[in-house]
């Protein structure tokens, strides 16, 4: 059988994609080196942030209202609860650049946005302690999405439609022309009239099968739930957030539904291999050490007690924003990666550029950015 468009990478932006490209009309098949949802894709841990007012960068922001309204879509389409509406801190000094950030691209936008003081934030929220000299922004309209709800969600609807879905199976080899491609897995071969490779942490290993070669970097990041008071913490009253500190850049989650307090550390991480296996977590001392080193000079009154850990992977560009371009020899295939710990909450729409891309030959969103012509070291031959 012949597909109008192979996508290769099941997760959060290749399933997105293959919805949007079935809604469209276009036979697709999705291949997946394992069976989405899973542990080893940047999608595990349950939960992701979404904002709004975007410290990353103002031309984020439509993405992210773009993205939050078709999170919304496929919630009423697959009737799985996906967002979480809990509101957002953002936490800095006064003179972070990230929260200046967040603060013009809610003025540019019309976001509702309100700025508290550390009082303040200890008085709406008395689990949190802030130095004087730290603030925060809150987003009212941004929260929590479920992260591994939102792949199963996706999934359903694509096996409504009878998509085909191949798990457990690792691309071997790429054969592409001007009339299409195939794709070559240990057990069968595959022809498409059109190919998105959106393969996370192994998108440089496929992507150099076509001779491009982006600079990207994959890293073990960590997170965990400690015991927390839900008075203090459920997410009745407690917000999603984000700490810009002098230990480091943490984010975290309110108790939900009692699972305790989420937290991570969104800056550092230990390079790895993807294909070899990942330390799970506590395998490094700092592992814990650092977590607990957050909550105890910023939510003392939590009383740290750990739940349980586990990990995830970043695959990041050396300026942390997304690669999202074609092959400048054959438009009938794109790629997306290098997501840098940041694009969960973008899948949704990212699926749609990619539907758009293949299907039109350019999106109707503002992609400049992405470009890969952006990086010198990147071989786009």
């Amino acid at each position: 059988m012949s597909y109008d468009v192979i996508i290769v990478g099941a997760g959060s932006m290749g399933m997105a994609a293959g919805y949007y490209l079935t809604l469209a009309g276009k036979r697709v098949l999705l291949l997946d080196s394992f069976n989405p949802p899973h542990d080893r894709g940047a999608h595990h841990g349950d939960t992701r942030i979404i904002r709004h007012a975007y410290g990353e960068g103002g031309i984020y922001v439509p993405l992210a209202l773009r993205a939050q309204k078709l999170w919304l879509d496929l919630e009423r389409e697959s009737g799985r609860k996906l967002f979480y509406q809990t509101g957002v801190l953002n936490v800095g000094t006064r003179n972070s650049i990230f929260l200046q950030q967040v603060v013009s691209s809610s003025e540019d936008y019309s976001l509702p946005l309100q700025k508290v003081d550390s009082n303040k934030i200890h008085t709406i929220w008395p689990g949190i302690s802030l130095p004087e000299d730290y603030m925060g922004c809150f987003e009212s309209e941004s929260g929590v999405l479920k992260s591994e709800e939102c792949i199963r969600a996706y999934r359903e609807q694509l096996e409504l439609h009878q998509v085909n879905i191949v798990t457990n199976a690792s691309v071997q080899e790429l054969s592409i022309d001007s009339a299409g491609v195939t794709v070559h897995t240990a057990d069968e071969s595959y022809q498409g009239r059109a190919l998105i490779v959106t393969a996370g942490a192994w998108s440089s290993k496929l992507l150099s099968l076509m001779n491009i070669h982006p600079p990207l970097v994959t890293k073990r990041k960590t997170f965990a739930w400690f015991e927390a008071d839900d008075f203090l913490f459920g997410e009745e009253r407690f917000p999603a957030f984000t700490f810009e500190t002098s230990l480091g850049h943490y984010y975290g989650f309110p108790s939900m539904g009692g699972a305790g307090l989420k937290v991570g550390r969104h800056d550092g991480g230990l390079r790895i291999n993807p294909d070899e296996a990942i330390p799970e977590f506590g395998a490094l001392q700092e592992d814990e050490e650092d977590l607990r080193l957050f909550l105890s000079r910023f939510m003392p009154l939590s009383n740290m007690k750990l739940l349980k850990g586990k990990t995830c992977t970043y695959t990041l560009t050396p300026d942390e924003h997304f690669i999202i371009d074609a092959h400048p020899v054959y438009p009938h295939i794109t790629f997306a990666a290098g997501f840098s710990g940041h694009g969960f909450k973008f899948s949704s729409v990212v699926g749609e550029i990619l539907c758009q891309l293949i299907t039109t030959g350019r999106s109707k969103h503002d992609i400049s950015l992405f470009s890969m012509n952006r990086f010198k070291t990147g071989d786009l031959s």
